[in-house]
């Protein structure tokens, strides 16, 4: 008797494996934008970066500091630290060159934000920090003119873009949350900024009117009424080689306003050629280092397909446990699924070590 139901048993067991269905649960992934609008980034294999890095011993500005965010605002800090701003000192030593106007700040030469936006981007780039230079201004008829040079950052453990203001050492936040050009303009736009502020130095430190400047947040915030995203993201390797090309937001603002700059209309109305103009606000914010899957199920096999924006990739990685180890793999591979269910976790790594946002898979069987 009991024999026969230890039989019954292991035939019911082999019958229910035969017949187990893997299907792909739900995740709640960071959202991948791919990149259709910019052309270029800065290239890590570069020698320029690693000579930029050991030259200035850039490493001790953030010895011992481990959170991306953190460090991304120390490596501004030592910027700001090293050159003065100085808007009228036409013309400037260096121009363009990184080095050069890095060395005569170091001497007391002072600089205006273009300056300021083309460092903080060699610097940021050259650990592996995706950065991008674009250009703002308030112009309206009427209004007040000028022209801003700045640099967004994308921050892998936020899974966006920051505008970082290397000129005054600051940037916008929202409930905690750094906020890109864009954001900001929005805010502008909608009430003034009355609901976000500015935060200065690695600190944080909130300031409603800077002291070095007595620019109140209001007016920075109005910096950013219109604004020109360079399209092409190497200005630091290329240098002077560059090729101007400004991507810009086709909104009904764009549409029914003229920027102003220098009591004239910019200049790239009458050059097209130079204007790059986009309908969708996801194709200027696209996510770099973040990936998306392609999961088929048939039978007992799984086909991934992984797929990233990432510039200078080196690799992808899995691990297949909280806290495991991370391992290399192929952005395309099957999987036998024998387990009742597989929890696969993704990033990619950059050439300078950067990890990207996780990707989370998991297959369960019914």
């Amino acid at each position: 008797m009991k024999l026969r139901i230890l039989l019954l048993f292991l035939i019911f067991c082999s019958f229910s494996c035969g017949k187990r269905t893997y299907y792909i649960a739900e995740v709640d992934n960071p959202d991948r934008k791919p990149n259709v609008a910019f052309q270029g980034f800065e290239d890590l294999g570069s020698p320029k970066f690693e000579h930029l890095k050991q030259k200035y011993m850039l490493d001790t500005v953030f010895h011992g500091e481990t959170d991306e965010f953190k460090r991304i605002l120390l490596l501004r800090h030592w910027i700001k630290s090293v050159i003065a701003i100085d808007d009228h000192g036409d013309p400037y030593p260096g121009e363009g060159d990184v080095e050069a106007i890095i060395d005569n700040g170091l001497k007391g030469t002072g600089y205006h934000c273009g300056h300021y936006m083309i460092v903080q981007n060699a610097i940021l780039n050259a650990y592996g920090y995706v950065t991008r230079t674009l250009g703002a201004g308030p112009g309206v008829k009427g209004g007040p003119d000028g022209h801003h040079g700045i640099d967004e950052v994308w921050l892998n453990r936020y899974n966006k873009w920051f505008l970082s203001d290397n000129k005054y050492d600051h940037h916008f936040e929202k409930n905690g949350i750094p906020l890109s050009a864009l954001e900001i303009r929005e805010e502008f736009l909608k009430n003034r900024a009355a609901d976000i502020i500015v935060v200065k130095g690695p600190g944080r430190v909130p300031t409603e009117t800077d002291e070095e400047t007595k620019i109140s947040k209001e007016r920075f915030a109005q910096a950013y009424t219109w604004i020109e995203w360079h399209g092409h993201n190497d200005i630091f390797t290329v240098w002077p080689a560059y090729t101007e090309l400004l991507v810009m937001y086709n909104d009904d603002f764009f549409r029914n306003n003229v920027w102003i700059w220098d009591n004239k209309p910019h200049w790239a109305y009458s050059r097209p050629e130079f204007m790059k103009l986009v309908d969708n606000s996801d194709h200027i914010y696209w996510t770099p280092n973040t990936i998306s899957s392609d999961v088929r199920i048939e039978g007992r096999q799984a086909s991934i397909i992984l797929d990233s924006d990432t510039p200078n990739l080196r690799e992808y990685q899995v691990r297949t446990s909280p806290g495991g180890t991370w391992a290399r793999t192929d952005p395309s591979f099957t999987l036998d699924l024998k387990k009742k269910k597989y929890e696969l976790n993704f990033r990619v790594m950059n050439l300078a070590g950067v990890a990207g946002p996780e990707h989370r898979i998991i297959i369960e069987s019914k």
